[in-house]
């Protein structure tokens, strides 16, 4: 309001930039030349912009006669993401976890730092998101095979890091502190749950799926349910509500919420992404769908983030990891929502209180001990108890140490909740200042040390997967996928991406031939338009595809010399989807083609996206496994369920199907397997293959030892009894087919399993290699 104070202050702070410019420029080499402005940019540009930052939005401040806190929402987004964009890029100059920059920024702008903008409503609502996001992506990134294989570890672990935590801080609670027991028992329960607030820096490393980051996503579930359902009873107990009314009503209220999103929520959402494909739509309908769940949670009677998590559970099977609708869900929530409800948290945080009395920093020492003790005893535990390494009880105490939402959630709803009166009139508390204040040290500390533990192991055990998949090979993957209709072009790329070998992001190569005569602009403006629709589909997946134009005789001589050419390893080739397969067809393919190329070639129609797939019906002939190429075309089928979600349902001999269950053993997967030999009978399966499954059939050429009479009759029973599923044929990669093999296939590996058909032991190990990569 003074003017005058304002020219004072204005310029106090000129001369503290003036001081820290020239600070910096003694610290570094001092650039050529005598530009001041020059001098002041440089000076800007080093490791500590953000003081020069803070100092220049204090000027900016005080010359635009802006009021504290800020009320322009313009300024307000901008400052917030220059945050978001500053804070990892200096951070990470210290090997610090950019999340904890995000928190300490959050605490330095909010209303008890600088006081720059309020925690108010549009915080807490994007905060909110945020932590939603957080919760979802845990639930839809998780390995759901390795999930029921680990169940019973999730479950172990999730009372080890609900019992501890419980046991641990009502005792401390009562006798260290002095609360009384309803209090104590709140107070344990906010130690007992935790937030993934180290998820993203999981996720980033590329480790989610290990089974340490899947038994700790699987054990929040259990301990943060069990944790809010403590709160709700003692809030009950509080208010003088538990009766057998307020159990039967919880109970029914849970059972009903689970039925909705587990049972029906996938029911719609399946129907939704087979009828629209419009990236946006399928975006909010998605972010729809988690806010619902998450409301139906509350009005369950649990907390958000348990509906936001089985929501990501029940979207898991339909929006494949390889899809751009995964890569935009994941790229909106790490890029936006994520680090808003970091800041969020950060605004919470008030350093001052700690310097008011005694009793506010013995509570927050004691709650931040305890909670850390407890988290790590329980990780610690689950290590010896199912002998993980160092680097995974690091992932298990990194991920489940940060005390953020539920913990939020339950010290606002205990000191909210007044249970009488002192003498003067002031409201006892069910959880007092105290707690409330050192709840929010607890906070800062316990995400600050799951940073930094979760970062470290996490950084260990993806170097150990890079050393384990660091092993001589020839030439890397390359997919081949011939386009002549922008109709199915989508589809195809989708189908190349998902099959694809992991972090390979440039392998498939898109061809469009022109006839060699042709002299029409026309054709070559429609492979181009073709094209760039292919390229434009892989990069909202994150993969880069090579547009080739070819011009040549016919096609089969134009696949054949870019197989050649570009050491291709893999063939899809695509079907319209009102065209038959027809014996024809498939006879001028063999005699083609596949007479000439020595590559896995994959035949796709599409009747339905992928990612709406219920079943992959897996159709495999009897001695498959005896053919050199067996392992590159299974391992193109485990991608496809590991990418998809979709249950991977294999009918192939005696012999056949014990052999890929040792695979299944060391590679697990949702798959069944089941005993089928009497190929004359192969419309038996008819009744086997449901509407939305998509029906894949390993077949083989003439003259080699998986080949049978009846392949010749697959088209046929195709087009006549499965017009209403999509389809795969497969033909693998067989040895002596031309005298092109690609440079992919490791085939010394196999020379004493061709001399000796009976030891399984060489194309093992081809196997495990190709499946770790």
């Amino acid at each position: 309001e003074n003017r005058l104070s304002d020219k004072f202050y204005f310029r106090i702070f000129t001369h503290v930039v003036i001081f820290v410019c020239k600070t910096n420029l003694q610290h570094g080499a001092k650039p050529s030349g005598s530009n001041p402005y020059f001098l002041i940019f440089y000076s800007f540009s080093s490791v500590i912009f953000i003081k020069n930052l803070i100092c220049l939005i204090m000027i900016l401040t005080i010359g635009l006669n802006l009021k504290l806190p800020l009320e322009n929402p313009v300024l307000i987004f901008s400052l917030i993401l220059f945050i978001i964009l500053f804070a990892p890029i200096l951070l990470n100059k210290f090997k610090i976890p950019s999340l904890i920059g995000l928190i300490i920024a959050g605490a330095i702008i909010g209303p008890n730092g600088l006081n720059l903008m309020l925690r108010d409503s549009s915080i807490i609502l994007f905060g909110t998101v945020g932590l939603l996001y957080i919760m979802f992506l845990a639930g839809l990134e998780i390995d759901l095979a390795d999930f029921r294989k680990n169940s019973r570890k999730s479950f172990v672990f999730g009372m080890y890091t609900f019992i501890i935590p419980m046991i641990l801080g009502t005792t401390i609670s009562i006798y260290f502190l002095g609360y009384s027991v309803p209090t104590s028992v709140l107070l344990a329960s906010m130690f007992a749950s935790h937030t993934l607030i180290a998820y993203p820096i999981i996720s980033t490393l590329g480790v989610t799926k290990n089974r340490a980051v899947n038994i700790t996503v699987g054990g929040t579930m259990i301990t943060d349910t069990l944790a809010l359902l403590v709160l709700a009873v003692i809030a009950g107990m509080a208010t003088g509500e538990v009766n057998n009314t307020f159990w039967i009503r919880l109970s029914i209220s849970i059972l009903i919420f689970g039925v909705l999103v587990l049972g029906v929520f996938p029911i719609i959402s399946r129907w939704f992404f087979k009828r629209y494909d419009n990236n946006i739509s399928q975006y909010i309908f998605v972010l729809a769908i988690v806010f619902m769940s998450a409301f139906l949670a509350e009005a369950a009677g649990i907390e958000a983030i348990i509906g936001a998590f089985l929501a990501g559970l029940a979207l898991n099977r339909l929006i494949p990891r390889t899809s751009p609708l995964m890569n935009r869900i994941e790229f909106v929530g790490n890029a936006l929502f994520i680090p808003l409800f970091l800041i969020g948290v950060g605004m919470l945080i008030d350093f001052k209180i700690f310097f008011k009395d005694f009793e506010t920093i013995k509570v927050a020492i004691t709650m931040t001990v305890v909670a850390t003790a407890a988290k790590f005893i329980a990780a610690w535990l689950t290590q010896k108890t199912f002998n993980f390494s160092i680097d995974e009880r690091r992932i298990i105490f990194g991920l489940s140490n940060a005390q953020a939402a539920a913990t939020l959630a339950a010290v606002l709803v205990g000191y909210n909740i007044i249970i009488g009166e002192t003498s003067s009139g002031e409201p006892i508390r069910l959880l007092s200042e105290n707690v409330l204040n050192g709840t929010i040290l607890m906070i800062l500390v316990t995400c600050t040390i799951a940073s930094f533990v979760a970062q470290k192991g996490a950084q260990n055990l993806a170097m150990l997967e890079k050393i384990q998949d660091d092993e001589p090979e020839e030439r890397e993957e390359r997919i081949l996928i011939p386009l002549s209709n922008i109709e199915n072009v989508a589809e195809l790329i989708h189908l190349g991406v998902t099959v694809q070998t992991l972090h390979q992001k440039q392998s498939i190569y898109a061809l469009n031939i022109i006839a060699e005569d042709s002299s029409d602009e026309t054709s070559e403006k429609n492979a181009r338009k073709i094209l760039d629709k292919a390229v434009s589909v892989a990069a909202a997946t994150d993969n880069l595809v090579h547009p080739l134009i070819r011009y040549d005789m016919n096609i089969v001589d134009g696949i054949t010399n870019v197989v050649k050419e570009h050491k291709i390893t893999n063939l899809i080739i695509g079907l319209h989807e009102k065209k038959n397969i027809s014996d024809s067809f498939l006879g001028n393919l063999t005699e083609g083609i596949l007479s000439r190329c020595d590559v896995t070639t994959m035949i796709y129609k599409s009747k339905q996206p992928l990612a709406t797939v219920k079943r992959n019906v897996v159709i495999v002939p009897e001695k498959a496994e005896y053919e050199v190429g067996f392992p590159f075309w299974l391992v193109k089928i485990w991608n496809m369920g590991k990418n998809t979600g979709a249950k991977l349902v294999f009918y192939a001999s005696e012999a056949t199907t014990n052999y890929m269950k040792e695979i299944y053993k060391q590679n697990p997967v949702d798959a069944e397997f089941n005993v089928f030999s009497d190929w004359d009978d192969f419309l038996i399966l008819l009744r086997e293959v449901k509407p939305d499954d998509n029906l894949i059939v390993v077949l083989s050429r003439r003259m080699h030892i998986s080949y049978h009479n009846y392949m010749a009759k697959v088209p046929s029973y195709l087009n006549r009894y499965f017009t209403s599923n999509n389809f795969i044929i497969i033909f693998p990669v067989q040895v002596g087919v031309s005298d092109h093999v690609s440079g992919q296939y490791d085939f010394s590996m196999l020379d004493p399993f061709n001399e000796n058909m009976e030891h399984m032991v060489d194309i093992k190990r081809l196997v495990n290699k190709l499946f770790r990569k």
